[in-house]
């Protein structure tokens, strides 16, 4: 089951990346009027069909991980990276159906391939137990909050990107400063939610195996961190004067702290959430 884990992880990546293929040629062939001939409308829904296809993969990867494991298929960086990818394909998915967003599928799909290019190929281990300090259901609580708040987040950032390179080279391939603006702040919101929850259910779990609710461990210091970034870009989005451009700079520097916790702090820093797996 561990070995099938793998090739279907490694077909769904190649299949993510055919999907962004078929979103590059959409947003190729798209015209700057905003106009989509029929073979750009054809390459993005085919690439929809892949990206379904690629989650299904991707989601069976992950289940039998955990079956071979006999654990949540979360317990190392690895598999952690995994599941955050997961979920940026259901979130995008979920977002492409209830927004008009299709025409940015490239811009998801290929760091998200690179996510899982670095997973797969630098952060691969075996199948191995939890460590003592993760034997817990908290892991299937928390650990869980916690990569769908990274996942949101990443999606959110991205779409700020995006609304920044709307308004500093406006194009009309892409959907209106005011959609990407409001796609960036639901999404940062439910991530905000999402984060508040991790960090409460960590803390309850820290006094349970440690003693202590919190102690600045340093993934619990930027985890604090990404939770200040993100409650300001949220008091920015709701204040009148910082919409748009300098709401926008927030939620891309919260999503920085993000990325800085999932690989910095995570593979260079030795805390007591040192769970990363690899040598």
């Amino acid at each position: 089951m561990s070995l099938l884990s793998d090739w279907l992880f490694t077909s769904a990546f190649g299949i993510y990346m055919v999907a962004a293929l078929l979103g590059a040629a959409e947003w190729s062939l798209t015209r700057y009027s905003g106009d989509a001939p029929r073979i750009a409308i054809r390459c993005g829904r085919i690439g929809v069909a892949f990206t379904v296809l690629g989650a299904v993969l991707h989601l069976a990867s992950l289940t039998l991980r955990g079956i071979a494991a006999q654990r949540v298929p979360w317990g190392n960086l690895y598999e952690y990276m995994s599941a955050v990818g997961l979920m940026v394909v259901v979130a995008w998915l979920f977002l492409m159906w209830r927004h008009e967003v299709r025409r940015l599928s490239v811009f998801v799909l290929l760091p998200l391939a690179l996510l899982l290019f670095i997973a797969g190929n630098q952060l691969y281990v075996e199948v191995t137990e939890l460590q003592p300090a993760l034997r817990s259901y908290w892991i299937a609580i928390h650990v869980a909050a916690a990569i769908m708040a990274s996942a949101v987040f990443l999606l959110s950032g991205i779409v700020s990107g995006l609304h920044l390179w709307s308004e500093h080279r406006p194009a009309k391939r892409l959907p209106t400063t005011e959609d990407l603006d409001r796609v960036a702040y639901r999404t940062g919101a439910f991530g905000f939610v999402t984060l508040t929850f991790a960090i409460i259910t960590g803390a309850v779990w820290a006094e349970s195996a440690w003693g202590r609710f919190w102690g600045w461990d340093p993934k619990e210091t930027v985890a604090f961190v990404s939770w200040v970034c993100y409650a300001a870009y949220l008091h920015a989005r709701a204040t009148a004067g910082w919409r748009g451009k300098p709401a926008a700079w927030i939620n891309i520097l919260g999503m920085i702290a993000v990325l800085f916790n999932l690989f910095f702090i995570n593979l260079v820093i030795t805390g007591l959430h040192s769970y990363a797996g690899t040598d």
